[in-house]
């Protein structure tokens, strides 16, 4: 029975670290942004975003890690015959990878707030695209176990990740393009 108590929480977990992994990048991004703006809204949104990433991060984001990983410790000291299974040893490297992504956006928080940050939005909305493609894999893993498929249909539905991935970008290039657009025909009026 604790097994399958620490895989609801396991479970939980992920689900709790991966929606502050996606916020907090998302902060990143119009944090960066704020620098656009004129004072004193510029400064008002800095100090409001700092607020926002700090409480995010220590507050769910690492917490949410934390019992991800407890609770996959549990799991495997319960049925420890998984250690020896291909497919875990490969679920394991991309959750490190994804360890090593939270870290990193700590990082990246801390020079934010020391503004030091040299990431543009754009480059920051890319970056925000790492744990959702780690999400797939992971899960896939975790799914399909030894049995990870190689199919056509497998294909077809990693295109149909690429291709989602793809469109958020170009709308969110879209997006700025047409801002930079309407601020153009702005400055004539002025």
């Amino acid at each position: 029975m604790a097994y399958f108590w620490f895989k609801a929480f396991h479970l939980v977990g992920v689900v709790v670290w991966f929606a502050g992994l996606f916020y907090l990048v998302r902060l990143f991004i119009y944090h960066v942004e704020a620098n656009e703006q004129p004072e004193p809204a510029r400064t008002i949104l800095k100090n409001q975003y700092e607020i926002m990433e700090k409480r995010l991060l220590n507050i769910i984001t690492t917490p949410g890690m934390i019992v991800t990983v407890a609770m996959a410790i549990a799991l495997l000291v319960t049925n420890h015959a998984y250690l020896k299974e291909g497919w875990l040893h490969f679920k394991l490297l991309f959750v490190a990878l994804l360890i090593g992504y939270h870290f990193y956006c700590i990082r990246v928080m801390k020079q934010l707030h020391a503004d030091k940050c040299g990431w543009s939005s754009k480059q920051l909305r890319a970056l925000n695209e790492a744990p959702t493609l780690l999400l797939v894999v992971i899960v896939m893993l975790a799914v399909f176990k030894n049995n990870f498929p190689t199919d056509a249909a497998a294909w077809v539905i990693f295109g149909l990740i690429i291709l989602m991935a793809a469109t958020i970008q170009l709308y969110a290039r879209k997006r700025r393009l047409d801002r930079e657009k309407e601020m153009m025909q702005e400055v004539p009026q002025q």
